[in-house]
């Protein structure tokens, strides 16, 4: 795939561009996406009209619909997002480690790009924007692949990205390059000779393909089955202002609840769900599956005997996204966080919040419920990777090896 080598070749020239280069490109970025709005509105608008069609044939899912819109709060904090990014640290050339070996052998440990992103999202354009940006902060190449719902939407925003970074001197060229076919993803994911990571972003079905299909490393989550414990000691009013929200705010994003836990001594618990229903809940007590993510306005919800109870269903259900519990219960509240295996575990706060904007990141370029390498929202530091660096003075290892020097291994 052509594409992919060369994206390869931009990586490698992106990687030592100064902090500076890649601010002035994220800032004209940001100046040349608000200057388009609403040439990207009506782009959008064009899809959101396609997109309706493809609802009523059930190509599409109405909560994929819903992402797929881009509206003035998405498009302000799309903008805001990639501003942000500017005033955070540069990831790349950070010491992680500095070991003096011997007096005249010193190792380091310095943070580095991973190369070439491969991004295939549904849906959300704002994506292209968020994650464009991260991949040049952090030196990074990125070849994106949008869902044909959102194709008019995203190659108007990279067009614009593109445009603003041909202002830029000394930036280089197919940093950023978007492909748009079934076949191209085929492609991208047989390219593990140039493509160092491949980012899904998109339903279960999505990852498990992507997974299945290619030797590149993945990373990324499939499922967001949240969990909500309510504990014996929560505050009625803060438990429903809580699960109201991380049902409601934004119910087919990843991070909404899905499963409500009760204690069975809460004594709130039927004013708790009366409220729910007032905000057009519906509540399902018996679900077929406790492990399915609905995307809307629909929450199971369970009543369990203790703390231990509801982390033993969330280990079980849960797949690993974030989860909250709400009590007065200190204690109880560290023992839900220590022992709850998600990437973000909260103590009396909406699982919304898990996102890279609202974590300071300025974006992320998705969730991560991998074990290894980045967790939760991935942001800069989680598309460096490090290398190590040695530096010596003719040194052999024959003469450690003999006795005739040793090592220090001092830490600087």
């Amino acid at each position: 795939m052509e594409i992919a080598k060369i994206a390869k070749e931009a990586s490698l020239k992106i990687a030592d561009l100064s902090t500076e280069i890649k601010n002035q490109a994220l800032l004209k970025i940001a100046e040349k996406i608000e200057n388009s709005a609403q040439e990207i509105f009506d782009a959008n608008k064009q899809d959101l009209k396609e997109a309706e069609k493809l609802v009523e044939t059930g190509e599409i899912t109405k909560s994929t619909f819903n992402r797929l819109k881009l509206d003035e709060n998405k498009m302000r904090d799309m903008i805001q997002g990639i501003r942000d990014i500017t005033k955070l640290d540069d990831p790349v050339n950070k010491k992680l480690l500095a070991r003096e070996l011997d007096s005249d052998l010193t190792l380091y440990k310095v943070s580095c790009p991973i190369g070439v992103l491969g991004i295939i999202f549904e849906a959300r354009p704002d994506v292209i924007a968020q994650i464009s940006s991260l991949a040049i902060k952090s030196a990074n190449a990125v070849i994106l692949k949008g869902g044909k719902e959102s194709i008019n939407t995203n190659k108007k925003i990279l067009s614009v990205i593109n445009s603003a970074l041909d202002n830029i001197a000394g930036f280089p060229k197919n940093v950023v390059q978007q492909v748009f076919t079934r076949d191209d993803v085929a492609e991208m994911l047989k390219c593990d000779k140039y493509i160092n990571l491949i980012i899904p972003r998109g339903g279960n079905k999505l990852v498990k393909f992507i997974k299945e299909n290619t030797k590149i490393p993945v990373l990324g989550h499939a499922d967001g089955i949240c969990h909500i414990f309510v504990d014996e000691t929560a505050d009625i009013d803060m438990a429903i202002k809580v699960v109201t929200d991380a049902k409601t705010q934004y119910p087919s994003a990843c991070n909404a609840v899905e499963t409500l836990l009760i204690h069975e001594n809460f004594a709130h618990k039927n004013d708790l769900l009366g409220a729910l229903e007032q905000s057009e809940i519906q509540l399902v007590a018996n679900p077929e599956s406790w492990a399915h993510e609905y995307g809307d306005k629909i929450l199971s919800y369970k009543t369990v005997k203790n703390v231990d109870e509801a982390i033993e269903h969330i280990n079980t259900y849960g797949s690993g996204h974030t989860d909250s519990i709400i009590t007065k219960n200190i204690k109880n509240a560290e023992n839900f966080m220590n022992k709850v295996d998600s990437a973000g575990v909260y103590f009396n706060a909406s699982t919304r919040f898990a996102d890279g904007f609202r974590y300071g990141f300025g974006a992320e370029v998705g969730i991560s419920t991998n074990k290894t390498h980045a967790r939760g929202p991935v942001g800069l530091e989680g598309l460096t990777i490090y290398k190590y660096k040695l530096i010596g003075n003719g040194n052999i290892v024959k003469d450690y090896v003999d006795g005739i020097k040793s090592f220090h291994h001092n830490d600087k």
